[in-house]
């Protein structure tokens, strides 16, 4: 019998990292991937829980190299469109001696701007609304024009008549939000559509004003959201039902390199819990176990051999 079906929706793109200073001519960059869906989608696959990618790539030689390189990592590439076109985004990234990043982006040509509009999109929405789980964020939001995030949100409406649950990281980064207003409301509006939201406390800070955690999390069961998982890096987070609401702890890592991909891996070890039907609790320490994990290492995926046990 097969598991529950999870589809994660996004925009992959290529990495050029290197550490901090590597912006001057002449130094040299690692070539990756990354993205936060996708590196998302590539550890809930470590933890057994394959999904499919719905996202679109180009016809080049990196968007084959990257399809492979899900097709090994376990993720189902079933909903991955390909563009005539248009190439995969890329950005830069820097890290410093404490581990925090800054980045550069090229992205305006990017395939997945363009998964709603291609030939093939009407199969890859019917085939993802009979999915178990559905699970994006602000930043697959922000790559959309009007018309993909209306077809999204039809999307999201097919998913949730069938019974499945709708997971949603705000992942809020201003370079893709000219207009807050527009990313404030938007949220808000899909607040009534998602099951859980995992938002950094930090990013609700930076869209909505600073506030205390009970401010931010109130605001998304006031809006529709019934469960709520919220982040605070290495100071744990905070859990509620909409009834009950208390703080998590995160055991310290042992040493911090790089922070890339610690939310997003965060949300994949939560999700995992989640599906093999574990608490809140339960979802907010494995996640924080994947996390602690991740940013002991350079890259926002990290070797597969590094993988926490259990």
């Amino acid at each position: 019998m097969s598991g529950p079906r999870i589809v994660i929706l996004g925009e992959a793109m290529l990495e050029l990292s290197g550490q901090s200073g590597a912006s001057a001519l002449g130094s040299s960059f690692t070539l990756r991937q990354g993205g936060d869906t996708l590196n998302t989608a590539v550890y809930l696959s470590r933890l057994g829980h394959a999904p499919s990618y719905f996202t679109a790539l180009g016809r080049d030689p990196y968007s084959d190299a990257m399809l492979a390189a899900w097709q090994a990592e376990g993720v189902k590439t079933d909903l991955v469109l390909r563009h005539p076109e248009r190439i995969p985004g890329l950005y830069a990234i820097e890290t410093d001696s404490q581990g925090e990043r800054s980045f550069q982006y090229w992205r305006g040509e990017s395939a997945a701007r363009d998964m709603f509009a291609l030939p093939e999109t009407d199969a890859a929405i019917t085939a993802a609304s009979d999915t178990d789980w559905l699970y994006f964020s602000g930043i697959s939001l922000s790559i959309l024009d009007a018309a993909g995030r209306g077809r999204l949100l039809d999307l999201i409406g097919a998913v949730r008549a069938r019974g499945g649950q709708i997971v949603f990281d705000p992942n809020f980064r201003p370079r893709g939000w000219p207009d807050r207003d527009e990313a404030r409301q938007l949220f808000t509006a899909l607040a009534r559509q998602i099951d859980l939201v995992l938002p950094s406390l930090d990013d609700e800070d930076l869209l909505f004003g600073a506030a205390e955690p009970e401010a931010h999390i109130a605001r998304w069961h006031e809006a529709g959201t019934p469960h709520v998982i919220a982040k605070q890096g290495a100071k744990g987070g905070w859990i509620s039902n909409g009834e009950a609401r208390h703080s998590f702890p995160v055991t310290p890592a042992d040493s911090v390199v790089d922070t890339t991909g610690a939310g997003d891996s965060f949300n994949a070890g939560a999700l995992a819990a989640l599906i093999n039907g574990a608490s809140l609790d339960e979802a907010a320490r494995r996640g924080g176990e994947l996390a602690r994990t991740v940013v002991g290492h350079h890259g926002a995926i990290m070797p597969a051999k590094a993988m926490p046990d259990g």
